[in-house]
């Protein structure tokens, strides 16, 4: 089933793409032409489309169970995302020296997109930042399982306890240029990797995406 939904995506995304492809051309032509307040919401219409478009992409392919995992330096690859997102005025911290067990460009993909989903809704000055857990020594075997794995949190205004479980869901956003499809990747990708993915209150008042079950290596 996955796989049937994968090509359909992948049809749908080719043939979707490449006329909103020309209507961006376009429109880029028509701005250096004309004048008009109308074209500037008609362009962010169509980068908007576009970037939905990669999402189920990407949606459609995270599901997949991982079978290919490698070491990977948890700091490395969260100043590698934070490069390629668009932060503004943020600021990163990155609180561990620790590595785990993960597919890499999957990992890089979650993170990534935890870190945007952070910048876009902790406003322009916001703190990110991202470390490991450790279970405390009084906790029991099971317990310590599920305690070990990596954060990422931030000092914004947080998400009320109601919208927690939401905040999952396909399509759900409360940013008017958001798609709804990032944190929604996120667990997908989490979750094919067995690990399990919540959202609490960080230490700052923000939100914290705590990610478990991950093979957290010295």
């Amino acid at each position: 089933r996955r796989d049937r939904l994968e090509r359909f995506v992948e049809v749908v995304s080719h043939d979707l793409r490449t006329p909103l492809n020309v209507a961006q051309g376009r429109l880029e032509l028509a701005a250096d032409e004309c004048d008009t307040e109308h074209l500037a919401p008609a362009a962010d219409a169509v980068d908007r489309s576009l970037a939905l478009v990669t999402d189920l992409l990407t949606l459609a392919r995270e599901g997949e169970a991982v079978t290919d995992v490698e070491r990977i330096d948890l700091a490395s690859v969260t100043e590698a995302c934070w490069a390629t997102v668009e932060t503004t005025g943020a600021t990163l911290a990155v609180d561990t020296d620790r590595a785990i067990r993960g597919h890499r460009s999957r990992v890089r993909q979650l993170v990534e997109n935890l870190i945007g989903n952070a910048v876009r809704h902790g406003g322009d000055d916001v703190t990110v930042t991202v470390g490991t857990m450790e279970p405390m020594h009084t906790s029991t075997r099971a317990d310590a399982e599920h305690q070990v794995g990596f954060y990422v949190a931030d000092d914004g205004s947080g998400i009320p306890p109601e919208r927690r479980d939401q905040v999952f869901d396909t399509g759900y956003t409360t940013a008017s240029d958001g798609t709804g499809f990032g944190l929604d990747i996120a667990r997908e990708i989490a979750e094919a990797h067995g690990w399990a993915i919540e959202v609490v209150e960080s230490h700052s008042g923000g939100a914290r995406f705590e990610i478990t079950g991950v093979d957290v290596r010295g």
